[in-house]
């Protein structure tokens, strides 16, 4: 069943489930898994709760089995998963005559799974689909042999001890391109905010504060992707089901859970290490300040109206007080409130674009979050209100004796507010008509007007200087 008929592995599903349903009883993994594999398996879906409908099944399997069964043959489900889940599988496939699966005592996998195959049928009675090295035991007392997503070298060890009639290959990206989406490495645009107050305090000319600057830039990046991967492994299900992030690598079946978790893990590691080595201790604390929000923000919070937006602004400006501790330099009043009104508004547009993506404005499910269709005029109004607000706050900031002891020309400043209005306005309108799909940032990345803005507000700084 795991990684054949399923395009998952049932144990990582229900362990995830048992996860996010049940956080404290996974912690006594390790003492069931002392009474025995099967026993683990048993406690692990007894505990777990998923959805058969909702798992990823190999199509060009399921196509097979049905034109097996319609050929009048007899399909058994025999897996080392535990029968509950097995039995939820069948089910749900309506193909199957029998069902063969740990029940708690006995594990049923490798040697024990082909006696008890042989026991029902003599060797060489039947044919068998599998996909693992522990298979091998059952091909070689199998009449013919089928392999779904081998991994490397399998194919060959079938070979020798049974008749390969038929291999699945599921398409799909390579390996590192998967691991790449799922880093969702275009996402590290974000990360330059960490930039900001070195730049806005004028110490460009300063090499060792860029190099910190740098490796500021390069932990968040580690621990941004981080927190990409363990949302896509807290959101599963709803991803699934998404119109649009049912396409990424996780929910797609592309790349297993078990690598995601790792991913992850290493991901965190590598960055929070890269800033304990290089960065202030400051600058290290916000960083885990930062892995711990987003953690938190894919646990629990996203789910909070309004909390959520309030918390995914605050990992923008999260950024900003980071990159000012990673050089020693203070954030000043004005970047602090202009972040705070501007990157609200930017998560009021996230938001926003994903309620239109789920429910076009109707009530109905929003795909994990706890919004409403109708909640859609009021995201709109605060969000455009929220820009409309950083706006005043630059308009404010031009008029300060800062801006006149920073730059010769201050006077140029002021084309930054119409620009800024011009982009947020656009953006907002854009996003009612449903054109903002998903993140506004990675919107803008492909936005060519969004290029012009920005090319003219670098001018308009240049003139100023």
């Amino acid at each position: 069943m795991d990684g054949t008929l399923l395009a998952t592995d049932s144990a990582w599903e229900l362990f995830l489930s048992l996860v996010k349903r049940a956080p404290l009883s996974a912690l006594l993994l390790p003492l069931w898994l002392l009474r025995g594999r099967a026993c683990f398996k048993r406690r692990l879906a007894q505990l777990s709760r998923i959805d058969a409908s909702r798992l990823p099944y190999h199509a060009e399997v399921l196509a097979l089995l049905r034109r097996e069964h319609a050929r009048g043959r007899r399909l058994v489900l025999t897996t080392g998963a535990d029968e509950l889940i097995a039995r939820e599988v069948a089910a749900h496939v309506g193909l199957f005559s029998e069902v063969l699966a740990s029940d708690g005592r006995l594990n049923l996998s490798g040697r024990e799974k082909a006696k008890q195959i042989c026991e029902r049928f003599a060797p060489q009675g039947f044919d068998y689909i599998g996909n693992s090295f522990a298979d091998l035991h059952v091909w070689r007392q199998a009449g013919e042999a089928l392999v779904v997503a081998p991994a490397p070298g399998l194919v060959s060890r079938v070979r020798r001890v049974a008749t390969v009639t038929q291999i699945f290959q599921p398409a799909g990206q390579r390996r590192l391109g998967r691991v790449l989406a799922t880093a969702r490495v275009y996402q590290w645009v974000k990360n330059l905010l960490v930039f900001a107050p070195l730049v806005l305090a004028h110490d460009v000319n300063q090499f060792g504060l860029w190099l910190k600057a740098c490796a500021a830039f390069a932990s968040f990046c580690l621990c941004a992707s981080a927190g990409y991967a363990v949302n896509d492994l807290l959101d599963l299900d709803s991803d699934r089901v998404h119109p649009i992030k049912r396409n990424r690598p996780l929910a797609a079946a592309q790349i297993s859970i078990r690598v995601v978790g790792l991913l992850a893990l290493v991901l965190a590691l590598a960055g929070v290490g890269v800033a304990a080595v290089f960065l202030p201790a400051r600058f290290t604390a916000l960083l885990v300040l930062y892995l711990a929000a987003a953690a938190a923000y894919s646990a629990y919070f996203k789910r909070l109206v309004l909390v959520d937006v309030f918390l995914l602004a605050g990992l923008y400006t999260l950024r900003i007080l980071a990159g000012g501790a990673a050089v020693g330099v203070p954030i000043s009043r004005w970047l602090a409130a202009f972040s705070m009104f501007f990157f609200l508004s930017l998560a009021f547009a996230k938001r926003f674009s994903e309620l239109r993506v789920s429910n076009h404005g109707e009530r109905g499910e929003t795909f994990g979050r706890g919004y409403l269709g109708v909640d859609a005029s009021f995201l709109q109004s605060v969000g455009a209100a929220s820009g409309y607000l950083a706006v005043l706050v630059m308009a404010f900031y031009v008029d300060s004796a800062e801006v006149r002891r920073l730059y010769g020309h201050p006077q140029w400043l002021w084309l930054v507010c119409p620009l800024l209005l011009y982009w947020i306005s656009r953006l907002w309108l854009l996003a009612q008509r449903g054109e903002v799909r998903e993140d506004p940032l990675v919107f803008a990345l492909t936005d060519r007007a969004s290029y012009l803005v920005a090319l003219c507000l670098l001018g308009v700084i240049w003139l100023a200087l």
